[in-house]
């Protein structure tokens, strides 16, 4: 059965001010990239493909390089569109603002575009980068809130629980073509994976 793993990127480095999208990981985040990819060996990868962003490009270039994979980057598969939050005052404000974008995804209430607009063009760019890699099991390193959207639609979850329980990084199995969530595999659950 051919697979599609959907991996959040590791921990950035959190830099009030500039927009998420512009982060990079921090040293952490590069050390926990070590474990991700002891963990994603045991799925027979035959690429990583990444968003444009610079930490899922990281996390995705450490984890092709270990595993010695191609890596490329691929239009579309970034986060939801939002530049830089502001004036939300806590992280209790933010994830009410995000499970708000969750509860009306037809409805502009975060950023630059709606949940169905996110939603809509993370699978396009999914489906053209399955298309890309037709005949192997494909790693996507992308983010949070679009992988929310995608793998709840999909395997008909609720979003806002299953938003919470996602780890910087963590990934979803899905099955191929029909999009079943095989297992989902969190932070925690990567330690004790080296690599070699």
């Amino acid at each position: 059965m051919r697979k599609l793993i959907l991996v959040r990127h590791s921990l950035p480095e959190m830099i009030p001010g500039v927009p998420a999208s512009e982060w990079h990981l921090s040293p952490e985040g590069r050390r926990r990239c070590m474990a991700l990819a002891g963990r994603l060996a045991a799925y027979d990868l035959g690429a990583v493909v990444s968003s444009h962003e610079p930490k899922a490009i990281e996390t995705g270039q450490i984890v092709a390089g270990t595993l010695e994979l191609p890596f490329e980057t691929a239009a579309g598969l970034h986060e939801h569109e939002r530049g830089v939050v502001r004036d939300l005052g806590s992280p209790e404000d933010f994830r009410a603002q995000v499970a708000r974008l969750f509860e009306h995804p037809d409805e502009l209430v975060l950023g630059y575009e709606t949940a169905d607009e996110a939603h809509a063009r993370f699978s396009r760019a999914v489906d053209s980068v399955l298309e890309r890699w037709p005949a192997t099991n494909l790693a996507v390193v992308s983010h949070g809130t679009v992988m929310t959207l995608f793998i709840s639609r999909a395997a008909g979850l609720d979003p806002v629980p299953f938003w919470k329980s996602l780890t910087l990084p963590c990934f979803a199995v899905l099955s191929l073509p029909d999009l079943a969530l095989l297992e989902m595999v969190a932070g925690a659950d990567m330690e004790g994976h080296p690599t070699s």
